[in-house]
């Protein structure tokens, strides 16, 4: 295959260095276990109206300091949409990361236009598991999540002309609904490809709102402290979830 074939969409608040880290690392085994040459993956980095730093990586790694969107990222993808040069887009938050096995699956389907597969949310919701597959629409609001994705460029910005709906917090599902009505080529996997959440307590007071309103329904739950449930994950536990 030549040419770029994946291109990975981060954007970052700039304030959880080490779970960003976390994330490309995971990028760069997972591109490993592919056979990936540095020439097929790109790892594009939008930083939040804040200057941030690239983390270090083996496969290419772009960095942009781009003006404050506080937009839950929406912007920021756009941006980095119109940057991206892979046949295929991934979606990969700078708290979460993919399992090693994630792109060596995709690239079973390189024909396909989006392809959708599991993620691990244990750590985050209480559902193990996004998508939940039952009796609902498979796309409907928040049962899949950007994570979940693996989605052509053609499809995304050729003919859906990017990441629209900025400004709205639902955003992720009215983009994924888009993209599902108009892709011309699905398909639905039982593999898990991502961990959500996987680097939520590696950096100190870095966490979202989400976060930290179900961290203190836990320490509620367990009749502890808040701070007894927010300590930092030790090493071994995100090696595991990686």
């Amino acid at each position: 295959m030549d040419g770029t074939l994946f291109s990975i969409i981060i954007p970052s608040t700039g304030r959880r260095p080490r779970a960003l880290q976390k994330a490309v690392e995971s990028v760069e085994k997972a591109a490993r276990f592919a056979g990936l040459k540095k020439e097929q993956l790109e790892i594009l980095i939008g930083f939040d109206g804040v200057k941030g730093t690239a983390p270090q990586c083996a496969y290419p790694v772009q960095a942009f300091n781009l003006p404050r969107d506080n937009d839950w990222g929406n912007g920021i993808r756009n941006t980095l949409l119109k940057i991206a040069s892979g046949d295929k887009l991934i979606f990969l938050d700078d708290d979460n990361v993919i399992k090693q096995h994630a792109l060596r699956t995709y690239m079973r389907y390189t024909d396909t236009e989006m392809i959708i597969a599991r993620i691990d949310t244990q750590l985050a919701f209480d559902k193990p598991f996004l998508p939940v597959n039952d009796n609902g629409s498979l796309v409907r609001p928040g049962n899949i999540d950007p994570l979940c994705l693996c989605v052509s460029r053609r499809l995304v910005v050729d003919r859906c002309g990017g990441w629209l709906y900025q400004g709205k917090y639902e955003a992720d599902y009215l983009n994924i609904l888009q993209w599902y009505r108009r892709s011309h080529s699905t398909k639905v996997l039982e593999e898990v490809v991502g961990v959500y959440d996987a680097g939520r307590s590696l950096d100190n007071n870095a966490l979202s709102r989400r976060q930290a309103n179900m961290l203190d329904r836990l320490a509620n739950e367990r009749s502890v402290s808040a701070d007894q449930v927010r300590r930092p994950a030790t090493v071994e536990l995100h090696e595991a979830l990686a």
